[in-house]
């Protein structure tokens, strides 16, 4: 009798415990369980941690709850422009509603994946390439909204979406690159032109003081013959100052001016008293003495020290 008690206790832990490592299932905390009874929705949507269910008639399906990276294949359009471009993308979305996912939809990531393509095949259509290359934030809203419209039906939210290349003909890609090169040349040309324009000015400025200081621009050019020479790799021609030819000039016109004016007297003064002298020792000595002490050229030192003196009033000024 034992024995047989034994036994019944035995076969009923043994099928107990089958019957715990049937219906025994484990939900990991990314995940949550959808059971469906006899194919049909039995109760909540499991949590995380040890679960159990009834052999045979229930089947537990897990749904993935993590933000799922889906990648959109590289799809070719015709701008509004017409321009011919290939744009993919990449779409980021979780499962919100886990019993209307494995329900409403047969395979929720196929459908979020053929609504995006769709979707990007639009907006390339209603967008130019101008908004496709710079405006890339008003487009990723616009396909955020396309693809979560439907999603959400289907317990699907569409987290974010993003373009993440726009592939274009090689043909425009040297058209906008010439576009470019001409709008910087135009800019370069409009700085530089702005330039002259300013130096124009300030050299004006310049001419107008100097006008009033003739020095300055005597200092001006020592400047300039400094600056050359210190590279020491040319040849540098000094031209003469203007004030010193101008000075030689003065004085060329007054040493010239004296024979004629003793020639004069010397041929005036005999008409004029009636006397009878010879000509020739009055013209000798009026004329020859003179010329020999006026034509005489200055020494040189005096003509140093007139450079010096000049190029000492200059730095004065």
């Amino acid at each position: 009798m034992v024995e047989e008690v034994l036994g019944i206790v035995a076969g009923v832990a043994a099928a107990g415990a089958v019957y715990v490592a049937a219906a025994a299932r484990v939900v990991k905390q990314y995940e949550r369980g959808v059971v469906l009874r006899l194919g049909r929705l039995a109760g909540d949507v499991r949590a995380p941690g040890f679960t159990m269910i009834v052999p045979i008639v229930d089947r537990l399906h897990k749904v993935n709850m993590q933000i799922v990276t889906m990648p959109v294949p590289a799809q070719e359009g015709i701008t509004r422009d017409n321009v011919t471009v290939r744009v993919d993308a990449v779409v980021y979305f979780k499962v919100v509603e886990p019993a209307s996912a494995l329900i409403k939809v047969e395979d929720y990531k196929y459908a979020v994946s053929q609504m995006a393509q769709t979707s990007l095949r639009s907006i390339i259509g209603k967008s130019d390439l101008d908004d496709l290359l710079s405006n890339r934030e008003k487009l990723n809203q616009g396909l955020e909204l396309m693809i979560d419209s439907p999603a959400i039906g289907w317990g699907v939210q569409v987290d974010r979406v993003e373009i993440k290349d726009v592939s274009l003909p090689e043909s425009m890609k040297r058209s906008m690159a010439r576009q470019a090169e001409a709008d910087r040349e135009r800019r370069a040309r409009i700085i530089n032109a702005d330039a002259e324009l300013q130096a124009s000015r300030k050299l004006a400025e310049a001419a107008h003081q100097m006008e009033d200081t003739p020095s300055a621009l005597q200092l001006r050019l020592l400047q300039t013959v400094m600056a050359v020479a210190a590279e020491k790799n040319s040849t540098l021609v000094l031209p003469i100052p203007v004030e010193l030819l101008r000075f030689l000039e003065r004085g060329g016109e007054e040493h010239g001016d004296q024979p004629r004016r003793y020639a004069a007297q010397a041929v005036e003064s005999p008409a004029d008293k009636g006397e009878q002298p010879a000509v020739e020792p009055l013209a000798e000595q009026a004329v020859e003495p003179p010329a020999e002490q006026e034509i005489e050229p200055p020494p040189e030192r005096e003509v140093e020290r007139t450079i010096e003196d000049i190029i000492e009033d200059a730095s004065g000024k």
